[in-house]
């Protein structure tokens, strides 16, 4: 596993320099700005966040320090994020608890969704990833823990109003059974009856020993833009 996310690495590192100079060689006068454009061509989008950025910095820090708790060989994509982001609800009420922050990819989709910073909390566990994430969103609150001591986080934080909504980047398949039965427990402590959890995953078919039993699937959706390709699952607390 650890051998596949760092080829992955490497491969989406030779994509994001071909996809960079092909743009300078058609827009010579290309911006910083234009990283963050969504105008910009396919491939340079799906590069953007790999370049030698805070993010990129912070990314491949904690990939180097623990390539099984990150799980991914780069970044989430703009298509990625957005998908999560659509199955929230920002009208809902109540906290919408982010697992696995990262390099603020998700977060900033949840924010464009609508979901007001004051109601978001993010759980971060690789230090450099918090601490950027502290610094790029001021106003939400952003805690440095590990997921499976979910419950006493929210609580040390005062953040321990209802949670709506859970979103989580986790690896679950490359976490042990142990850590993700932890955190899946932590879930159902947490997350209202009722509330959504958005799960996104690599791996293309459902591993149900690895999902709480107090959830149920209510919908699964492929995204294809992303390296590698997800799905993005949605599941009830119904237990």
């Amino acid at each position: 596993m650890h051998a596949l996310i760092l080829a992955g690495t490497l491969l989406a590192m030779v994509i994001a320099l071909l996809a960079i100079r092909a743009r300078a060689r058609l827009h010579p006068r290309t911006t910083s700005l234009d990283l963050e454009n969504d105008a910009a061509p396919p491939a340079f989008r799906f590069a953007r966040g790999l370049g030698p950025s805070p993010a990129a910095a912070a990314f491949a820090r904690a990939l180097l320090r623990n390539p099984r708790a990150v799980g991914a060989c780069c970044p989430s994509s703009v298509r990625l994020a957005r998908t999560v982001a659509a199955a929230v609800d920002p009208s809902a009420g109540g906290l919408v608890v982010e697992l696995g922050g990262g390099t603020g990819a998700i977060t900033a989709a949840l924010l464009q969704r609508g979901v007001p910073p004051e109601r978001l909390v993010v759980i971060e566990r690789d230090p450099s990833l918090a601490s950027h994430l502290k610094r790029r969103f001021g106003e939400v609150r952003v805690i440095a823990g590990d997921a499976r001591e979910l419950a006493s986080l929210l609580a040390r934080r005062r953040a321990a109003a209802r949670v709506a909504c859970i979103v989580s980047s986790l690896p679950m398949m490359s976490l042990s059974r142990g850590d993700a039965r932890a955190i899946g427990a932590q879930i159902c402590a947490v997350l209202e009856h009722g509330g959504l959890l958005v799960q996104y995953t690599y791996q293309m078919g459902f591993a149900h020993e690895r999902v709480p039993a107090c959830l149920a699937l209510l919908s699964a959706k492929r995204v294809w833009v992303n390296l590698p390709p997800a799905r993005v699952e949605v599941y009830r607390h119904d237990g």
